[in-house]
């Protein structure tokens, strides 16, 4: 079993930051795992080979991501490192093909576009894998779960299914399935139209709820719970309900004319999960509810 080690400075991290306290500059470049130390995990030299040669000249591989999501992808309390499952798990793929990764802070929405056009080697963001995007890239999925509803502590609009948001106004991150699912909803509301507020980031958005300017937010259901049961924004914010909408996988998006990174994540990523490392990070961010058994390609 890989023995892993949780930095002190990561059980101090502020979770207001994911709050929509603070902002990060953009393009903004920190190591993957960077306070979150993943130990002993065995190189690959097979892989390591299959990497791109142009991967393996420079050393590293760069991912860009939007680290307001915590527990996935957050800024710990220096404000610049990103810390979550995420992170970690990017850290221990690179340790497994040998080579350094690097997460950029970027936009969410254009992530995509500036993996087609070679700015980043892929996108992990918490981005769940649709049709609609395997036109523009491949995923090597290694998560699953579903949206979840997010309203104020005490649930003031009385807010518990999609229906009830019509009449409201209600936020998502721009370029999200949130977003879609809102457009979609809001297609039913009839007279009482369903107001969507797209924003940056999801920090925008959980800022926008906090201050009572919209009904609800619409994210994944991992760091909505997270938010409803943490100490430091417990107070702010709970689910309106337990149910989990139009479940997914996420993936680590690369370009589609990338077959050969494509593969060699894939293929990392399953010899952490035969190792038991991916289980271990999972557990590390009580997450192994939303774990995968087996590496997959575009849900394959």
């Amino acid at each position: 079993m890989t023995f892993l080690r949780r930095a002190v400075a990561a059980a101090g991290a502020a979770l207001v930051l994911a709050a929509g306290g603070c902002t990060q500059e953009q393009n903004t470049v920190v190591p993957a795992g960077a306070v979150d130390e993943v130990g002993a995990v065995a190189t690959d030299p097979a892989l390591h080979a299959k990497l791109p040669e142009a991967v393996r000249t420079r050393g590293f591989l760069r991912l860009v991501t939007d680290a307001s999501y915590a527990p996935m992808e957050y800024f710990a309390a220096d404000g610049r490192t990103i810390i979550g499952f995420e992170p970690d798990l990017a850290a221990a793929l690179g340790q497994v093909l040998g080579i350094r990764v690097e997460m950029v802070v970027g936009v969410f929405s254009t992530a995509l576009d500036e993996v087609s056009a070679g700015t980043y080697d892929g996108v992990l963001a918490s981005m769940t894998d649709t049709a609609d995007r395997r036109d523009r890239a491949d995923f090597v999925n290694y998560f699953s779960t579903g949206t979840s509803i997010l309203v104020q502590r005490g649930n003031p609009n009385a807010i518990t299914d999609l229906d009830d948001l019509c009449g409201h106004s209600v936020a998502a991150e721009k370029g999200t399935i949130q977003e879609a699912m809102l457009e979609r909803t809001g297609k039913t509301c009839g007279s009482a139209p369903l107001t969507i507020v797209s924003l940056p980031t999801n920090a925008d958005a959980l800022m926008e709820l906090r201050l009572g300017r919209v009904a609800a937010v619409l994210q994944d259901y991992p760091p909505a719970a997270y938010l409803t049961t943490d100490d430091r924004t417990s107070a702010f914010f709970e689910l309106a309900s337990d149910r989990q909408y139009e479940p997914g996988l996420f993936g680590i998006a690369v370009n589609r004319n990338n077959g050969a990174l494509r593969d060699c994540l894939r293929d990392a990523l399953q010899l952490l999960i035969d190792s038991g490392t991916y289980r271990e990070l999972l557990l590390r961010w009580e997450l192994t509810g939303s774990g995968v058994s087996k590496a997959t390609v575009n849900g394959g």
